[in-house]
């Protein structure tokens, strides 16, 4: 769900991301219902930054038929993907590395949460371009990350750390997160975002979810 490669981070990942992301099992459950409007029971699906593996849990418990392709980055996380899925295990596919590492495909959906968000927009482009290249044509993609207006960054980002204190992370943690998000993280506008996702190759862009800081886009290959 996110491209970390500390050792141990992993640990308490599950919990540790509820407390920051609102609605987290609520978004997990909309990817499920959203992917099954387009991709076939049978289909495959690449999920890009899948350490931790909660989605991948997610659509395997969605629909039976469904194979599944986990990449991240670190080995850590997938180990913890791996005890996620449990009795599911079988039915993932997990490879270490970033998106040029994940198989050809053709996949009959993708996914990235809580990733895009890491990489400069440059980056980001080229990655959802290779996710696209991956898809079949009409094939969903559903992204969620940090997007809010950057003219107002400063009051976002203390909504931001006022909802995860709420959570119950300690204040003065809230706020140097907040302070490391201001000055590190690449985060784009909404509508630069959605500028994206359509010069990378997709239509139909939707706006599925909107929390504070995140928001979360559904849309198809072209």
């Amino acid at each position: 769900m996110s491209f970390t490669n500390t050792p141990g981070a992993s640990d308490d990942y599950a919990e540790r991301v509820a407390r920051h992301v609102p609605g987290l099992r609520d978004l997990h459950r909309m990817i499920g219902l959203l992917m099954t409007e387009q991709a076939p029971d049978d289909g495959r699906l690449l999920v890009l930054g899948a350490g931790g593996g909660l989605e991948l849990r997610t659509l395997a418990e969605t629909r039976p038929g469904w194979r599944l392709d986990g990449v991240d980055p670190s080995a850590d996380m997938l180990r913890q993907a791996t005890a996620t899925l449990g009795d599911l295990a079988p039915r993932a596919a997990l490879h270490q590395g970033y998106i040029d590492d994940a198989p050809e495909g053709p996949f009959d959906g993708a996914t990235c949460l809580l990733t895009l968000h890491f990489l400069p927009a440059a980056e980001r482009l080229r990655t959802v371009r290779e996710v696209a290249r991956r898809l079949r044509p009409g094939a969903p993609f559903i992204v969620a990350h940090h997007s809010f207006p950057l003219e107002r960054r400063d009051a976002w980002l203390a909504r931001n750390a006022a909802f995860v204190v709420a959570a119950g992370v300690p204040a003065e943690q809230a706020r140097s997160g907040m302070q490391a998000m201001r000055e590190k993280l690449p985060v784009l506008a909404p509508e630069a975002d959605e500028a994206l996702l359509r010069e990378a190759g997709f239509t139909d862009v939707e706006l599925f979810y909107a929390a504070l800081t995140f928001k979360g886009w559904v849309c198809r290959k072209a």
